[in-house]
């Protein structure tokens, strides 16, 4: 008894089950074990350490597994490591010295140890040749022989749930050192970010602090543009700028592919190994395994119908693509277009400055709600693909939504560009857009988990009271962080939950983000300043939301930004051509309007109001 209370005491939980509180009076006389009862003494024999929490509401089970219980498991999984030697070998427990360690000094990776967790809970299984009865609450489940435990409890919705926990010590940790450490700008314990998240958020924080980094340059050449008159110089200070702009965006592109392969190497991370054969999530990896088993028992021996089966499905993969771009885009040119024109237009013809930052505001916040609209319909298209993995269809859903965000993030600031040619009118809408857009943004990003999670405690206070009329007058309270964690909100995409994480709107806001000071550079330099200031307090905000308002994430196999960086250098490109023709076109268009001997003078004028 003094061992498993030491064991406890030492242990580092990482694992929560929610299952329901037992009810005493309900559970009855009768043959059968009781479910959570057996679920525990199940975990145990796995080899877990199991500590029993009770809530409002529900039981909480808090999983442990020593190293040699993962050592055991990765053999099992066939998990490859990194030797000293550098060579990934198939991992065996007896030369467990042969291995490399992680930072930190564990044997393991925070994604290793995930997947070795996924593999002992719903590798539990029925060895016997009858059945056993389970009883839950006045239920009886029947668990049939060869049938997964926790699979079979889900279906049951006795097992209401299965997520990574927070280990409190490094959470602190990370906080003090990460989250409120202001003093250290853009530097990040990135190496710590790895082993606490994995692979795929402590790369987008490594990217958010190269980018912001790189953001000085620019950011003091706007600023010097800004603030100094240069006279008639200023007809070949801006084109330099312009060139100086463009051949910065190439250099960062560049140097942040070796950075990231810097850190592939020293995390030991190797991106062939694709998403579905390396990590799972808790919920799809049994219902995956059935669909394979049963794909390979459909399959038969007549290879000529395979290879037909394979090609028609190819092609009918290839059509549905096809449709569901087809689909974006038609819904993009006959639904949004006019209602982006239609803002243009009327922020043109008010004469108001107030009115106009209001109408921006109001713009802004609705479009919020009408890319969502248009991202999960974007999620049920992507579905009909047949894509090869989910990595895949997470790419195809990024460059669809990002093609409506892109739409109604730029298409009225064009108008002006193009169109009207008011240079004044422009500056105003990207100021404005600069810094409604970012406001609006962060608050509503590090309002909405809060507000979910207060609102859910609420409702569990609530349902107590209701069922419990003891409790009058007391205020019930969560005595335990794992019940305060169920509380708290996924960190899961805005548009669709089944393929991204939180990760998708914080490269979307980037994104938008870097097209904005890319296409419209020329037009306000200091925009760049802005997204600098911007970025320094998203990488503290993003840690602190990240740490504190949001659950443990599942840990995702992807070791690059993915298809966000084509769509940063498409951006870049669409950026590069339309500043040229900002330069090359519009001036001289003014100059023939107003003069057809137009002087030195007057064009470093033109130039001069250009950026105020």
């Amino acid at each position: 008894m003094e061992r498993l209370k030491e064991e406890k005491a030492a242990a580092i939980y990482e694992i929560g089950v929610v299952v329901p509180k037992r009810i005493d009076e309900q559970i009855g006389e009768g043959y059968g074990y009781d479910c959570v009862e057996f679920l525990v003494n199940e975990f145990r024999k796995v080899g877990f350490i199991v500590d029993t929490v009770t809530g409002l509401h529900d039981q909480f089970l808090k999983l442990a597994a020593p190293v040699e219980i993962l050592g055991k498991a990765a053999v099992e999984l066939q998990l490859k490591k990194r030797t000293q030697i550098g060579v990934d070998l198939q991992f065996e427990w007896d030369e467990s010295e042969a291995f490399t360690r992680q930072a930190d000094g564990s044997l393991f990776s925070w994604c290793e140890r995930f997947r070795c967790y996924n593999h002992m809970i719903y590798g539990i299984v029925n060895k016997s040749e009858s059945t056993i009865i389970l009883k839950s609450n006045c239920r009886d489940v029947r668990w049939e022989p060869a049938e997964p435990l926790v699979w079979k409890l889900e279906k049951e919705a006795i097992i209401k749930e299965v997520y990574p926990i927070h280990d409190e010590i490094k959470r602190k940790q990370l906080l003090k050192r990460w989250a409120l450490n202001w003093r250290d700008f853009t530097n990040q314990p990135i190496d710590e970010i790895y082993d606490y998240y994995g692979a795929k958020i402590a790369t987008y924080f490594a990217f958010l602090g190269m980018y912001t980094k790189w953001l000085c340059f620019p950011a003091a050449f706007g600023l010097l543009l800004q603030l100094v008159d240069f006279g008639s110089s200023q007809l070949f200070v801006l084109p330099f700028f312009f060139i100086c702009i463009v051949s910065w965006a190439v250099f960062f592109f560049q140097f942040w592919k070796r950075k990231n392969s810097t850190l592939l190497a020293r995390w030991q991370v190797c991106y062939s190994v694709g998403a579905e054969s390396a990590y799972k999530y808790m919920d799809t990896e049994w219902s995956s395994f059935h669909s394979s088993v049963e794909s390979i028992k459909k399959l038969g021996a007549d290879h000529s119908k395979q290879k037909e089966k394979f090609q028609r499905e190819e092609w009918f993969g290839r059509m549905m693509r096809f449709r569901n771009d087809a689909f974006i885009i038609l819904s993009i040119i006959c639904l949004q277009l006019p209602f982006e024109l239609a803002y243009a237009h009327l922020y043109e013809s008010i004469g108001s400055d107030l009115l106009k930052f209001g109408l921006t505001a109001v713009y802004l916040f609705a479009i919020q709600y009408f890319t969502q609209i248009g991202g999960k319909v974007s999620v049920k298209l992507i579905k009909d693909e047949k894509n090869e993995n989910s990595e895949y269809r997470a790419n195809s859903l990024v460059y669809k939504v990002f093609g409506l965000y892109f739409m109604q993030s730029y298409i009225g600031i064009l108008y002006h560009a193009i169109l009207h040619r008011n240079l004044m009118t422009l500056r105003q809408v990207i100021i404005q857009r600069l810094i409604i857009s970012e406001v609006l943004e962060n608050l509503i990003e590090n309002s909405l988990p809060y507000i979910k999670y207060s609102y859910r405690k609420y409702r569990a206070v609530r349902n107590k009271k209701k069922r419990e009329k003891w409790l009058a007058g007391r205020k019930p309270y969560f005595n335990s962080r794992v019940e305060k964690e169920y509380f708290k909100p996924k960190y899961s995409a805005s548009i669709g939950k089944e393929l991204e994480d939180g990760l998708f709107d914080e490269f979307l806001e980037l994104a938008l983000q870097f097209g904005m000071i890319m296409m419209f550079a020329c037009a306000f330099p200091p925009a760049f300043a802005f997204a600098a200031v911007n970025n320094l307090t998203e990488i503290r905000a993003d840690a602190l939301k990240i740490l504190g308002m949001y659950r443990r994430p599942v840990p995702r196999v992807a070791a690059t930004i993915g298809a966000w960086l084509n769509i940063f250098q498409y951006v870049y490109t669409i950026g590069r051509g339309i500043g040229t023709s900002h330069l090359a076109l519009q001036p001289f268009s003014s100059w023939n309007m107003s003069s057809s001997s137009s002087s030195l003078a007057s064009q470093g004028l033109y130039l001069r109001n250009l950026i105020g």
